[in-house]
């Protein structure tokens, strides 16, 4: 709204009430408008010494009219002004624009004209002034308004000091500072830092953003500590706010940075062990200094895995964690594994033992080094890890690799066929697992085979299957058919009477039929009513489509390509854990896109396993030997099909009648984890040979319950008073079970209400400890309380512990308990 149009609103709720109005414009700036200001009915008059003849004719002449009186300068004194006695009864009019806004804003509180006047520039744009309309209630002060008037020039609706000093903390983490420059060209800026100190305890003779942010980091690094009353308990309470909402965390740690490097944080901690450094995460120098010591600690074997489990655990709510999860990930399976192998027995009695023990026990050692490889080569920065790396290297492959392949190989050596007592051969897997379902023509199922999935991999996959609600998973093997590799693996899995290689080595005969590719698999299953597709294919089906494919058959082959075409290539073999974590995301989708699709019987299996070494491989691992024979028609880096291959101490030779195979090609593979030297190949990943990690072929069978299964792990409360007598409450909580597969982690926020009203910070907190010692499942909160507290002493008031409401950003109470509020009063304040 125009000035001269605010005038004239303002002169018309004048008249409303009133016959005369009296104006008084000492200045006279105002007179070259008078005439145009449309007031309808109303008579202007200027006073220009007539005041007598002017009261006559308000009073005697026109008693009924309306007048405007315009007094242009200044007005007598007292007497000397013969309209004073009107004027008094019907008040003065001015338009200077302090009045206005007053009057237009209806501001009535205590010293409101001194704060319009300082900030005059303020009301000059009725943008400013409409946005301030909306802010302002009928009680406010001018410590209000100009609270109110920065949140304008911030563009924001908050007014309180947290929120304005989020908004100004997340602006200078930028390159450019507009809103707070708004705040200083419109003389606010000394309210925001009267507040500072008065509030926040901040205190300079030449306060700065800068140097708020530096004092800020050095008193949250000390700990907040001051002497007095309430000390620094309101920026306590507020950093953390500050640095756990979304809207301003990333700037927060940008500044964090920027204090690091000027007041040199990483080098004052250089003497300080890891230990020491558990309880603060003010800098991201602390999360690298305890991530550089653990890693160390792990490597020399000075840190136990039990020590390295609780110092991640208590680091999971720092700032800085998720940016070093992979890190920590890493030096945990590193200190997992080498404390496997530190006390490994690789002995076995017999052949079946070698199996029995290497699917319950040894797979996990192979599991810890796939888990350390891909969190160490997925991390943002991977350095503190390389001493690490090397010994885990060693350890993974001279310590186990090489004594768990010799001491197989032993095993391997004596066996007259390839067969087992404690696993079914993988070509009587039809038979055994797919067969009994479907004989009676009622049931379907469906076989997902996914190549190269090794045994440790589907352990983990299982796993992640029965976290789903109603979802199972239980896990068995199958002895490989040797050699281990994909065309046979393939064929072995299909319905058959006989298998064998072709006369040139592949494709592998199927009862005499050709078994490489799916259209081929097609119709070999189509005897037994099946049929085999590929993942992609089913994952671009919509459900009725899907639904309609599964009943069309009696079993479904859902073929997946992952971890063996991102192994088998020299240029990404190095990636094969990170297709196999993308492998398992994978199959777990397609599992429950089946299911979905009414599918009851899910089978998941592989062709192969592998061997993998992330380093390159040392000469040792490759033979100085060529195979040799009467006709050689296939070599591989893990095996060789020929006919009248000669025997070699570096190969296990056998013949097709041995491995249950039809035809007359013998086999030859290198012995324990040694491999053939191929130019252009690739040998870090590699199967085809008779190792335990290449023929331990895991059989995931899948199941989905008609009720949930899964549930969120319990919290109690447990108060040790019912009194609050300070700034802040210590409640203590309990992990009622430890987290599982079918007992989900919890997350709830803690907070204090009187009634209705929020008195604390809201930490938010994760319950999702594994242990089953009850003493490792209590933890701590600590809520600071706000200003609003103040007006609650002596009453009651609720602790709560509040969880989110599923695909929501509400939340709802989970857990309360009552205390009483009695504290003794501080100076906190706020906006």
């Amino acid at each position: 709204m125009s000035e001269p149009a605010t005038i004239r609103a303002h002169l018309r709720r004048r008249f409303e009430t009133n016959r005369l109005v009296f104006w008084h414009d000492p200045d006279g700036e105002y007179a070259g408008e008078l005439d145009s200001l449309d007031l309808g009915d109303v008579r202007i008059v200027r006073v220009e010494n007539n005041e007598y003849g002017l009261k006559h004719r308000m009073l005697r002449a026109e008693p009924e009219r309306r007048f405007l009186v315009y007094r242009p300068g200044p007005a007598p004194a007292d007497i000397g002004n013969w309209l004073l006695d009107l004027e008094l009864t019907y008040g003065v009019f001015t338009a200077d624009r302090v009045s206005l806004v007053r009057q237009e804003l209806g501001l009535t509180g205590e010293g409101m004209d001194e704060a319009l006047r300082a900030h005059e520039r303020f009301f000059r744009s009725a943008k400013r002034v409409q946005a301030l309309r909306a802010l302002l209630g009928p009680a406010d002060d001018a410590r209000l308004l100009r609270a109110k008037m920065s949140a304008v020039l911030l563009g924001q609706r908050e007014h309180s000091l947290l929120e304005i000093t989020r908004t100004v903390l997340t602006e200078h983490a930028g390159e450019s500072r507009p809103r707070f420059e708004a705040l200083a060209d419109h003389g606010l800026d000394e309210f925001f830092w009267r507040g500072t100190a008065s509030i926040y305890g901040y205190s300079s003779s030449r306060p700065s953003v800068d140097d708020f942010v530096l004092w800020l980091f050095r008193e949250a690094d000390r700990g907040f500590r001051a002497d007095g009353a309430g000390g620094l308990h309101n920026i306590a309470r507020d950093f953390g706010s500050l640095r756990y909402d979304v809207r301003s965390r990333e700037a927060m740690k940008t500044l964090a940075r920027r204090v690091a490097a000027t007041i040199g944080y990483a080098e004052g901690i250089r003497e300080t062990g890891y230990r020491d450094l558990l309880g603060t995460d003010v800098f991201e120098e602390t999360e690298q200094r305890i991530v550089r010591d653990l890693a160390r600690g792990v490597d020399e074997r000075t840190v136990t895995a039990r020590e390295v489990t609780e110092a991640v655990r208590q680091r999971q709510s720092s700032v800085w964690f998720d940016g070093h999860r992979r890190l920590y990930a890493a030096i945990g399976s590193a200190s997992d594994l080498l404390t496997a192998i530190g006390c490994l027995d690789l002995s076995m009695r017999s052949f079946d033992e070698g199996l029995e023990r290497y699917r319950t026990e040894w797979f996990r050692i192979d599991q810890l080094y796939r888990r350390f490889i891909h969190a160490a080569r997925t991390a943002e920065s991977p350095v503190p890890l390389e001493g690490l790396r090397a010994r885990v290297e060693r350890h993974y492959t001279n310590k186990f690799l090489y004594e768990l392949g010799a001491a197989w190989q032993r095993q391997v050596d004596t066996a007259d066929r390839w067969r087992s007592a404690a696993l079914s051969s993988q070509t009587s897997f039809f038979a055994e697992h797919v067969q009994p379902v479907i004989r009676d023509g009622r049931r379907r199922a469906v076989v997902i085979v996914s190549d190269a999935l090794r045994y440790e991999i589907a352990d983990e996959l299982g796993s992640r299957i029965r976290q789903e609600d109603r979802f199972d998973a239980t896990l068995g093997a199958v002895l490989g058919v040797l050699p281990s590799y994909t065309q046979l693996g393939m064929a072995a899995l299909l319905p058959h009477t006989t298998i064998g290689h072709s006369p040139g080595g592949d494709p592998v005969l199927v009862d005499g039929m050709p078994s490489n590719g799916t259209a081929n698999r097609s119709r070999i299953l189509a005897a037994a009513g099946g049929r085999a597709i590929q993942a992609e294919a089913v994952l671009a089906l919509t459900r009725d489509e899907l639904r309609e494919l599964y009943q069309q058959h009696q079993v479904l082959y859902v073929f997946h390509d992952r971890i063996d075409a991102t192994g088998d290539k020299p240029a990404t073999e190095t990636r094969v854990f990170e297709a196999a974590e993308e492998t398992m995301r994978e199959l777990v989708d397609l599992v429950k896109r089946l299911a979905n699709a009414n599918a009851t019987n899910i089978l998941i299996t592989a062709d192969h396993g592998f061997l993998f070494q992330h380093t390159p491989l040392a000469d040792a691992f490759h033979l100085s030997t060529q195979p040799a024979g009467d006709e050689i028609r296939v070599v591989n880096r893990r095996y060789v099909l020929g006919r009248g291959l000669r025997e070699d101490p570096a190969f296990s030779t056998f013949t097709a009648d041995r491995l249950g195979l039809a035809g007359d090609l013998e086999v030859q593979v290198p012995k324990s984890v040694h491999r053939l030297r191929l130019p252009g190949a690739g040998s870090r990943f590699v199967h085809g040979g008779a190792t335990l990690q290449e023929v331990v072929v895991p059989v995931l069978t899948v199941g989905k319950k008609r009720r949930s299964d899964t549930e969120l792990v319990g919290v109690e409360v447990l108060p040790e008073t019912d009194k609050i007598t300070t700034g802040q409450l210590v409640v203590k909580l309990y992990q009622t079970r430890p987290v599982s597969e079918k007992v989900r982690p919890r997350q709830l926020r803690a907070c204090l209400y009187a009634g209705d009203v929020l008195i604390s910070d809201r930490p938010e907190l994760v319950f999702d400890q594994e242990s089953a010692d009850t003493r490792d499942r209590y933890q701590n909160v600590v809520l600071l309380l706000t200003q609003e507290a103040n007006d609650h002493n002596n009453r009651a008031v609720e602790f709560r512990l509040e969880e989110p409401i599923p695909n929501t950003s509400q939340w709802r109470p989970y857990a309360r308990a009552m205390y009483t509020l009695r504290r003794s009063f501080t100076s906190d304040f706020d906006f």
